[in-house]
């Protein structure tokens, strides 16, 4: 006899900097969406495969959801919001050494809206005192009361196992969306403007991580079986852009560098990346520019 499968949606929400990206990358095995120590790195929403048993489980990683201000902003939130409406699962993914913080506490109130079951994991719960993990789940539960509670350490993995059990098995009966070999719904092309970004946020600071986007301009593939990239770095002024190309050129070229290394690790092929600067002033405004990067435009 046919095992029956199961198959559907767990959306990962919650504050910036929660530790969301990290726990997708942990529950899957394997690096689909890039993480940084700054907040707001993730933009739109990535799907990433995670199979468990007869289950497969669609992880919907989503932007951090904080207090909009630019059209980007806007579209951010917008992304993460609809994630959570769109899933079998909500799972609220709290920072537990930073606590109920004001942004939590919104988030929780919002989801409180939500018809499917929500879920709670406490996370980077090897950084603080066990004692202080009751009391903050009593917060949370007297603003939400969630269907499930986990401590994780995303990072180390600690707890993750159980969290994949239960996940596995809430998901509905029902076929298979992506194929079981497939890790992530994200395109190449999108893939290794993420990975640039990824650096960008990394090895800059001040004001460019934010106001930076990356596009690839175009994907060239060869007879060799390599591939050339060339991607745009977007920003909106023209210190920024001193401060991402460095001193005759020695930042943007450790960037790309380092892109290029973990592209070639992922893609498991030879990777030839270009990089070029542009300053655009107010790009963050744009429509074309919130809709090349993956996101819907919400005015």
């Amino acid at each position: 006899m046919t095992e029956t499968t199961r198959c559907g949606l767990v959306a990962i929400v919650g504050a910036p900097n929660a530790g969301k990206s990290t726990l997708v990358n942990q529950l899957t095995g394997t690096k689909v969406t890039i993480v940084s120590p700054k907040p707001q790195t993730t933009r739109f929403r990535i799907r990433a495969v995670l199979m468990h048993g007869t289950a497969q489980v669609i992880l919907v990683d989503t932007p951090g959801i904080f207090v909009p201000r630019r059209r980007l902003d806007r579209a951010m939130v917008a992304a993460a919001w609809g994630g959570a409406q769109d899933a079998d699962v909500a799972l609220l993914v709290v920072d537990a050494r930073a606590g109920l913080t004001d942004a939590v506490r919104k988030i929780a109130e919002g989801l409180a809206k939500s018809r499917q079951p929500v879920w709670l994991a406490l996370n980077k719960t090897d950084l603080i005192a066990r004692e202080r993990l009751l009391p903050l789940t009593a917060e949370l539960n007297a603003i939400l009361p969630f269907a499930e509670t986990f401590m994780i350490s995303a990072e180390k993995g600690d707890g993750v196992d159980r969290l994949q059990d239960h996940m596995a098995g809430a998901m509905p009966e029902g076929p298979y969306l992506f194929p079981e070999d497939e890790l992530t719904d994200l395109p190449n092309r999108m893939l290794a403007a993420e990975i640039v970004r990824e650096q960008i946020l990394r090895q800059t600071h001040q004001e460019v991580p934010h106001h930076a986007s990356v596009e690839t301009e175009q994907w060239t593939e060869n007879a060799d079986g390599s591939v050339r990239v060339d991607c745009t770095v977007y920003v909106s002024r023209a210190t920024q852009k001193a401060i991402l190309i460095g001193d005759k050129g020695s930042r943007i070229k450790t960037i790309g560098q380092s892109a290029r290394i973990e592209l070639t690790k992922l893609l498991e092929r030879p990777v030839h990346l270009f990089l070029n600067v542009k300053e655009r002033d107010g790009w963050d405004e744009e429509r074309a520019r919130i809709r090349a990067i993956g996101l819907e435009d919400m005015g």
